[in-house]
């Protein structure tokens, strides 16, 4: 510990905003980063300065490379403002490059949903952002949107169904496809269709979703090339007839279309962080009630492109990491060699209950004065998320994400913590000094993905359903028990005889705790998880458990983001962070 308190803002100077940053960067031509992974040229599709789609030819053309060392990064419970899981993503492959390694980033494609919300731009921050920024956060290549359009598209198809009456007789009460839009909308959550003349279709109640929720967006992360992509879009549950079959998208006849408006999308982005590391940027899944990974694809290409592929899971170690390790790697086949932990001060002074954080709002003051006791108070959610990752067999390094208001003394206690639970730290200050800033953390990185583990998935296939909610319950959210509902008990017989049984589970619930109960902050004990419904995603290839109510459709905040971002007088885009 320090004897004088000294902030780390007082050693560190101000940098300037993402944006400016990212606009003075130093693009490399799209071409040399693609050379740079050892693609051949005629995987590489160029697609505007900066970017290029990577032709599924690519993984084959990489096959005979030696694997990478493949690294999964993922948090302790965050805050409501997020602990910057993709800056040290980012951060540690550019710090992983100076240390002679090559390395690339995989991570999950940014809705405009949280863009234009709260959240504001998702590709990084200060000196450890991928590039070009405005690109990013702005459409890309248009990959959300054709997930829109097909989703939308079989959506219409649904209602046209029911319109001309043929085929399988779908219940107009029973229909569980809604449509999606990419933007915060809450007034779409809940809708009445068909109001007008009969031509105007039957009338029935419906909704939006944002496109991160839609389930086409999961089958994107989760499929393998493009028949595999074919076939889970062709078995996706719509609704069910009124004597309770299952309608699928291939009996609404959508599936083959669908796929046509995927077909570009199913290609991994290549893009390039500041400091000419290859980034990969493709499907972004919902990290609640799906899985919230980036896409096999890109993993499988990426594999292959260096000594190094970092790829990002959404949330804290309970959600994104579990369904890394237990969704995304039983369908990619690919098993991680380390895990990153990353942990801010603010996180833990959040968690030890003394504090209250609001989305938007500045952090209070009393939150940002130096004070290791309440860090150290809210280190049980630390020490628990350590465990849920070493469970798996997989051993993290604890990254300790630096902000200007945090105190030495206050990281000190961090590492504390780590070293007792017996696990690597590692101070980084990537935000403003990039690659060096994360040089501790890579080299931490690299030594335990040298020594390996002994990966395993937290349950087998052959379990039961229930039994397999019971088991992240209790074992990774520290539950004493699970509570079905009737309702819930239902369908999991229903699906256990349909033939699902041998899929793997998703607990959709808040991200705010390892509970449901946003309230209940640290590592809460003495609860149990109530489960009201569990819902099928056939073609992702997973079941989620709706564990309290977790919306689809976020809504704009008082000030949202995008009442701030406009055009100057040089056409150049203003108000993007």
């Amino acid at each position: 510990m320090t004897t004088t308190p000294q902030a780390v803002v007082d050693e560190q100077p101000s940098i300037p905003d993402n944006l400016t940053i990212a606009r003075t960067a130093r693009l490399w031509p799209i071409e040399e980063i693609a050379h740079r992974m050892g693609l051949p040229g005629e995987a590489v599709e160029p697609y505007g300065r900066g970017v290029a789609k990577l032709d599924l030819g690519a993984e084959q053309a990489l096959a005979g490379r030696p694997r990478a060392r493949y690294v999964v990064v993922s948090a302790i419970t965050p805050t409501p403002l997020g602990e910057g899981k993709t800056t040290t993503s980012i951060g540690l492959v550019q710090g992983l490059q100076l240390l002679g390694h090559a390395a690339t980033v995989a991570i999950r494609q940014s809705s405009m949903g949280p863009t234009l919300g709260i959240k504001g731009g998702a590709a990084g921050g200060g000196y450890s952002q991928v590039v070009p920024m405005e690109r990013i956060n702005l459409h890309l290549t248009g990959d959300i949107h054709a997930v829109t359009a097909a989703h939308n598209l079989l959506a219409a198809m649904v209602d046209n169904h029911l319109h001309h009456r043929h085929g399988a007789d779908l219940d107009p009460q029973n229909i569980r496809w809604q449509r999606a839009v990419d933007i915060n909308d809450r007034a779409l959550r809940s809708i009445v269709l068909g109001l007008g003349p009969r031509t105007d279709g039957i009338p029935r109640q419906g909704g939006f979703e944002i496109t991160a929720a839609s389930e086409v967006m999961a089958v994107l992360a989760l499929a393998d090339s493009l028949p595999d992509l074919r076939r889970r879009l062709g078995r996706m549950v719509v609704g069910y007839t009124r004597s309770g079959e299952p309608v699928t998208a291939e009996e609404i006849g959508a599936a083959g279309a669908m796929t046509a408006l995927l077909k570009e999308a199913i290609k991994p982005n290549l893009l390039q962080t500041l400091e000419h590391a290859p980034a990969l940027i493709h499907a972004g899944p919902f990290g609640n009630i799906a899985h919230g990974n980036s896409s096999i694809v890109a993993d499988r290409i990426g594999i292959h492109g260096g000594d190094y592929l970092v790829t990002e899971a959404g949330f804290g170690a309970d959600m994104g990491a579990e369904r890394f390790f237990n969704i995304k790697c039983r369908a990619s086949g690919l098993t991680p060699d380390a895990a990153v932990l990353v942990v801010t001060v603010r996180a833990l002074k959040y968690h030890s209950g003394r504090y209250r954080v609001v989305p938007g709002k500045p952090l209070p003051a009393a939150m940002q004065a130096e004070n290791p006791e309440d860090v150290r108070a809210g280190a049980a959610n630390l020490i628990k998320q350590i465990d849920n990752i070493r469970v798996h067999g997989v051993t993290p390094v604890v990254a300790i994400n630096a902000f200007p208001s945090d105190f030495s003394s206050e990281h000190a206690v961090i590492r504390d913590v780590a070293e007792a639970a017996g696990v690597r730290a590692a101070v980084s200050t990537h935000v403003r000094d990039g690659g060096n800033g994360a040089l501790e953390l890579a080299q931490a990185v690299a030594e335990a993905a040298e020594s390996g583990g002994d990966f395993h998935f937290l349950y087998p296939e052959s379990m039961t359903l229930a039994a397999k909610i019971e088991r992240i319950a209790t074992r990774l959210y520290g539950a004493d028990d699970v509570a079905f509902s009737p309702e819930a008990r239902r369908q999991l017989e229903a699906y256990q005889e349909q033939g699902h049984g041998g899929l793997p589970v998703c607990i959709a619930k808040t991200h705010l705790s390892l509970s449901s109960d946003p309230a209940l902050l640290g590592a809460p004990v003495g609860w149990t998880l109530p489960i009201r419904e569990v819902r099928l995603s056939a073609g992702a290839g997973f079941l989620y458990a709706l564990a309290g109510d977790i919306r689809t459709m976020p809504g704009l905040g008082a000030d949202p983001a995008a009442a701030h971002i406009d055009i100057d007088d040089h056409g150049e885009i203003t108000g993007l962070f």
